[in-house]
This record gives C-alpha cells, structure tokens and sequence, in this order.
C-alpha cells in the first residue's frame, strides 16, 4: 500500500467492554458519539452542558466529523495493540444517522463512510503493547510500526474498486428513528384482541419503569447488577406476565430464570436473562447466557436475554444452534 503524502487516523472501535469492529466493517462504516442530540455542530452545547463532557471531547468530534478529509486512510484499532481494518475516507463530512443511536448502549449518530480495503481474518494484527495510542476516538497514526506495516499491505484491485456497502433504506442523513411509543404498543395490543384493563395495567406499570430509569440517568445513579433486577428487570418481567412461581432470581448461578411451569427445574426451564449493570455492555454478556442454557437437561429453553436493565438482547435457540 502506498502512504506516501496520505494522512492517516488511528480510530477506536470500542473499548474494554464493548466492541464494534464487525459492525464498522460489516457497513463500510466509522461512527462515533455521543451523537443523540443531533447533527453536528448544531448541538455541540448540549454534549457539554447536558452530557458533561468536556471541550476535548468537541474537539475529538470535531476532527472525525470535518478534519477527516476523503482519501485519508484510517487504522481500526481496539486497545493499544490491536487493528482490526484499515480503509480509505469516501466523502466529506460526517452523516447523522439515528439508526446507529444504540449500538449496544452507546450513541454513535456520526457516521463517516469508508471503504475498507484490508480486514483482519479470524485474528487482528498485533502489535506489541502501546504501540497505537489510547485516548481520543480519533488520533494521527504517529506509529513508525504501523506506518512500516501498511506499505507491506498488497491490496486486491477487486477492494479498490468494489462498491460502497449499501445501508439500510432507513439510514437517512438527520432523520430521527421511529420510536415505538406505549400509545402505539397499547393499539398494537388492542388490535389483537388484548383486554383494555390488561392493557391499561401494562402501561402503567411501563411508565413507573421509564420514570425509574430515567431517574437513574438524571441522577447519574450507577444501580448494581442486582439493583437493577430488583427494580428494572423483574418488574418488567412480572408485568409481562410472569408469576413468581415461574420466575426464579438467582437460580443455579442464572441471574433470573423463567420457567415454563412448576416445579422450578432444569427440563421445565424456558428462558434464561443474564443481568449487567446499568449501561453495562449487554452483548459482553450473551456468551455467559449461552453457557448456562446450553446445558444437558435444558434442552426446553429457548430464550437467551441479556438486559443492563434499560436495553433487552433476545436471542433464540435455534440461532444458537444453526448459526
């Protein structure tokens, strides 16, 4: 690969917890947040007087949004070690797409498009410790390493040339998601033939839930894993329907356990919901989840959930076993 005169970014593709470099390579993508107040720059007073970020963080969106020019290559990193892809800018500027506002707990609006040219197979490239920079989403690639490597690269012609990986039709440049509503939930239900009391009774049990987790993000409360079951997780749950006597908490190290009757044991098990902490990555989680309704004797359960509370991952058995 020829890098000489091209400018060149290092961007993180989560963290620690969470992790997105399939999602980014998957849509010829970069994003980044927080991104839920709206285009930039017309809310940029929000991220710092509402979000509390500081007026480096306005600096480190600014250069994804309008430093990052077309033609410049990124370097998909997570950790100091890591690269997933590196790609070519296509396009100027940066979109906001409310499709990309919950990627797994974090609000990623500001999308830049690329066109990845090398993608890690199975494994990234390693480098030694530190060798990328940990900080800001988007840094200069000032790595002598990672520069060295790139002109090793020998990129298929078919790469360079190959189309842009269209988005969804609902990706569309400021325009905010639909958003299911309980009033739209309710006629939904009505429509099928639901009691209006049962209906009645689901809303406003939903309301107290919203007000509860609202409060918790107003207040910037961090609940525990088992805060969050005892106030979020199982009052949803029971307001769905499901009695105490199918419903077990802490049950054989799973965090709830929902069962399709009783007595409460392995073959009668329905559904397994493994609980993090509030704004905790859910997916991290989804492995653990497998683990535990995956085991001789549970062949009944169906269901794998994995929630922080406020978001709720449901994954089917036969996903799992036919991927």
């Amino acid at each position: 690969m020829d890098i000489e005169g091209r400018n060149i970014w290092q961007v993180a593709a989560g963290d620690n917890e969470r992790w997105y470099p399939d999602v980014f390579l998957r849509w010829d993508v970069i994003a980044m947040g927080p991104g839920r107040h709206g285009p930039w720059p017309d809310h940029n007073a929000e991220i710092v007087m509402i979000d509390g970020y500081s007026a480096r963080k306005l600096t480190d969106i600014k250069k994804f949004c309008e430093t990052i020019q077309a033609g410049d290559l990124v370097v998909l990193r997570v950790g100091t070690q890591w690269v997933y892809g590196v790609g070519e800018v296509v396009g100027e500027g940066a979109a906001w797409l409310d499709d990309f506002g919950d990627i797994d707990g974090w609000d990623l609006q500001y999308v830049r498009r690329v066109k990845w040219l090398w993608k890690y197979n199975h494994e990234p490239k390693n480098f030694p410790a530190h060798t990328l920079k940990r900080g800001d989403t988007v840094l200069v690639m000032s790595s002598d390493d990672v520069r060295e490597w790139l002109t090793t690269l020998v990129i298929d012609e078919r790469e360079k040339t190959r189309k842009l990986e269209e988005l969804p039709d609902s990706c569309v440049d400021e325009k905010p998601g639909d958003e299911a509503d309980m009033e739209r939930v309710a006629g939904f239900l009505f429509d099928q033939g639901i009691a209006a009391s049962s209906i009645d009774n689901l809303v406003d049990q939903m309301d107290e839930l919203v007000r509860i987790a609202r409060w918790y993000q107003r207040t910037r409360q961090s609940p525990s894993e088992s805060e969050t079951v005892t106030y979020l997780v199982a009052p949803l749950l029971r307001t769905l329907g499901w009695t105490p006597q199918k419903m077990a908490i802490e049950w054989n190290r799973v965090d709830v356990a929902l069962f399709n009757s009783t007595p409460r044991q392995d073959e009668k098990l329905r559904a397994v919901v493994e609980v993090k902490k509030m704004n905790s990555s859910c997916l991290t989680a989804r492995s653990q989840a497998e683990d535990y309704a995956l085991r001789d004797g549970r062949a009944s359960c169906h269901l794998l959930i994995v929630t922080d509370g406020l978001r709720y991952c449901v994954v089917c058995r036969r996903h799992i076993d036919h991927p």
